[in-house]
């Protein structure tokens, strides 16, 4: 099997891996604290990781970690929305589908903020993902529930996430006080995840400090809850990141992309037969709509690799 074709199969159990992490998270925030669940899965994830990037993160350097741990601050941020959401959504597919409205604000927050070009397909998905949206939340006039607004709000924070997770995995110049350039190095992925993990463990530790009460928890431990915080930390957080970072080093990461859109239809699968849950005519038309974005957005890239595909084959 060629290193492509084995990325292809990996990523592919990425998007299932994460799947099954929002089917863990779901359970585990019915039973505890959101914030907290959140701050014991990132904590356990990143102490695992930190583990095997022991030696990496000794070699990094101040101005490194400062990066890695302010990539890791808007992680945090997002995933804290994200999990809110979680907490008050009444729909797991649904937030799946509006959760991946990142991938359509990535491009759009890049021509604002670092005026990169961006292609046509990316401003013809924005009409088409906005429409997914306002079937999702105009059920009787704009009256969006919490948890919807949770998830764009996440979606939103994602999109400055990757870009920053981008710029802070390579090399990159910056003007300095003085207007000379300034050369940022690279951070290494494993170090790199390790530090955005930690700093998410601890951003939500100190929000569930502020906002959480954690008496009834604490009298509340069971072996069920155990196992979903484990299960999150272990399967859906440091093994889907590791798996991730392997499978990208075997091809491109812009073809990764392509697939990790199946994400948010796993998400819908898994709920549907895990929690029985159902979608009305209205929510389908919406998410359908939204991944139709998705797909329009990574046109470029999934037309170029289905002319390869073809090409292979023929």
């Amino acid at each position: 099997m060629s290193n492509t074709h084995k990325s292809d199969l990996l990523l592919v159990c990425v998007t299932l891996l994460a799947a099954i992490s929002w089917m863990f998270s779901k359970e585990a925030v019915l039973l505890m604290p959101p914030l907290l669940f959140m701050a014991l899965r990132f904590l356990m994830a990143g102490t695992i990781l930190a583990f095997a990037a022991r030696r990496s993160l000794r070699s990094l350097s101040r101005q490194q970690i400062r990066r890695g741990m302010s990539v890791g601050l808007v992680f945090g941020i997002a995933m804290s929305f994200w999990i809110m959401g979680l907490h008050h959504g009444s729909h797991v597919g649904e937030g799946a589908f509006l959760t991946s409205l990142g991938v359509v604000i990535v491009p759009i927050m890049a021509r604002a903020l670092f005026r990169e070009p961006q292609p046509l397909s990316t401003w013809l998905a924005i009409p088409v993902a906005v429409a997914g949206l306002a079937l999702l939340s105009l059920k009787n006039g704009f009256r969006p529930e919490p948890g919807q607004l949770f998830f764009v709000a996440a979606a939103a924070i994602f999109a400055l996430f990757f870009l920053m997770n981008t710029h802070a995995a390579n090399h990159r110049e910056v003007s300095g006080k003085d207007g000379t350039q300034v050369r940022l190095e690279k951070i290494p992925a494993l170090p790199l995840c390790t530090l955005t993990l930690l700093t998410v463990g601890l951003v939500t530790l100190a929000e569930s400090l502020i906002l959480e009460p954690w008496l009834p928890t604490l009298a509340s431990l069971s072996w069920p809850l155990a196992w979903w915080v484990i299960a999150s930390a272990t399967i859906g957080t440091a093994g889907r990141f590791l798996l991730q970072t392997y499978a990208q080093s075997l091809s491109s990461h812009s073809h990764g992309v392509v697939i990790l859109v199946l994400e948010p239809v796993w998400v819908a699968v898994f709920a549907a037969g895990w929690f029985q849950e159902t979608m009305s005519p209205a929510q389908l038309g919406g998410c359908g709509l939204i991944f139709t974005a998705l797909l329009v957005n990574r046109w470029g890239t999934l037309s170029k690799a289905l002319r390869n595909w073809l090409r292979k084959i023929a």
